[in-house]
């Protein structure tokens, strides 16, 4: 697949930032942004082919933000990331318009084949 545009969207700076070099590593164009507001900006400016999403941030966490990405770019593929998942947040995920859940840490080859799974015109939607 061709280098993909994915939002990363994720309080946790440090690990933002890692993904992110990983990602560009990979050939990869990541779109940083530490919350969900500024996330909703990013997808705005920079059209994303993906999202990668956290489930819990201050402000407006992450269920709020997939919300709002549905309302907006209803086909726009959402994988939704969280160190804190429990099976009934990955339900409330999935039936609220995410794509795929993954609990952190997440290996990068794992988190690139769940963004090329729902990708797959099969897949996601």
């Amino acid at each position: 697949m061709n280098a993909l545009r994915i939002c990363l969207i994720d309080d946790e700076e440090g690990f933002v930032t890692t993904l992110a070099e990983r990602l560009e590593l990979r050939g990869h164009t990541p779109i940083v942004a530490l919350n969900g507001e500024e996330g909703l900006q990013r997808i705005a400016e920079h059209s994303p082919h993906v999202v990668v999403l956290d489930l819990r941030m201050p402000g407006i966490g992450g269920m709020e933000t997939l919300r709002r990405i549905r309302a907006a770019w209803p086909k726009l593929p959402v994988v939704m990331l969280s160190g804190h998942g429990a099976e009934a947040d990955i339900a409330v995920c999935l039936r609220s318009g995410a794509q795929a859940y993954l609990k952190k840490p997440t290996d990068i080859s794992q988190l690139l084949a769940t963004i090329h799974e729902v990708l797959e015109p099969s897949g996601g939607q």
